[in-house]
């Protein structure tokens, strides 16, 4: 059972997994980071509890704690209740959700074992937004996509701000980052099984049109803006759109994504 201790002193060494968060929670390899997961308020929490990042502890003020009191019963970790002033101060920011659990990294996912054992995947190239990245993995999520593989100049998915948005749903889509050059490493996708389809406002063909429905298929999707490279798009077996009204020529990269994800019956059981 998680045990419960009061802290005041936001300078208390227990807590120095959650302080300044605004640098510390970056991947290992960047300066500051210490490439822990932190997930923030109620829903995103349980999310992690359930998942297989190994939680270190929780904090948050009574009021939440106490919300999350089943979910804590059965854990042996610690969990610090304080003030919401304590807490911001330790966060370096104000915290409108009132709790916070943080996990160490869970294991690579080898990006050959997810390749062969999904139906649908989400291939990424570029996708540097965090807030894009995390609306990408909550679509993911809610459509019935098996899995993510990160190309190059992807963010960091356990970045706090894309699991917050992802609503902690990076925690549950497995996700793994493709090995080798880029676009050869698609290789991989297409060894697999997968039809490798890209979308982009140029594409040839209407994604419905594409024959994808039913089939495993890996969506290719570049960064709002500049969109795929050609030599992505070149890499890919199908360039395939979402039609538009006219004086409209493309989409948020996450919303184009749940609408890629929609038509080639990602959800479908």
């Amino acid at each position: 059972m998680a045990t419960i201790t009061v802290v005041s002193d936001p300078a208390d060494p227990r807590l120095d997994d959650y302080r300044d968060l605004t640098t510390a929670d970056r991947r290992p390899d960047r300066p500051g980071g210490r490439g822990l997961v932190i997930a923030e308020g109620v829903v995103v929490v349980r999310r992690l509890l359930d998942s297989p990042y190994p939680l270190r502890s929780v904090l948050g003020v009574p009021r939440r704690l106490d919300d999350l009191a089943a979910d804590l019963a059965h854990l042996d970790v610690p969990a610090y209740s304080t003030d919401a002033d304590t807490m911001a101060t330790t966060v370096g920011f104000h915290l409108n959700r009132g709790v916070l659990a943080v996990a160490d990294r869970a294991a690579p996912v080898d990006p050959v074992a997810l390749a062969r054992s999904v139906r649908t995947l989400a291939v990424l190239e570029g996708v540097g937004d965090h807030e894009n990245l995390g609306a990408l993995f909550r679509n993911a999520a809610a459509l019935g996509v098996d899995g993510v593989l990160l190309g190059p100049r992807c963010s960091d998915p356990l970045y706090r701000r894309s699991v917050r948005v992802s609503m902690g749903h990076v925690l549950r889509v497995p996700f793994a980052e493709l090995p080798g050059s880029w676009p050869a490493s698609l290789g991989l996708v297409r060894d697999a099984g997968l039809r490798v389809a890209a979308l982009t406002p140029s594409g040839s063909v209407p994604i419905v049109d594409a024959g994808l429905t039913g089939r495993r298929v890996a969506l290719l999707l570049g960064a709002e803006g500049p969109g795929l490279t050609p030599e992505a798009l070149a890499a890919a077996d199908v360039a395939v759109r979402i039609p538009m009204a006219s004086g409209v020529d493309s989409l948020n990269v996450a919303t184009a994504a749940a609408v890629a994800f929609h038509a080639v019956g990602a959800a479908v059981p």
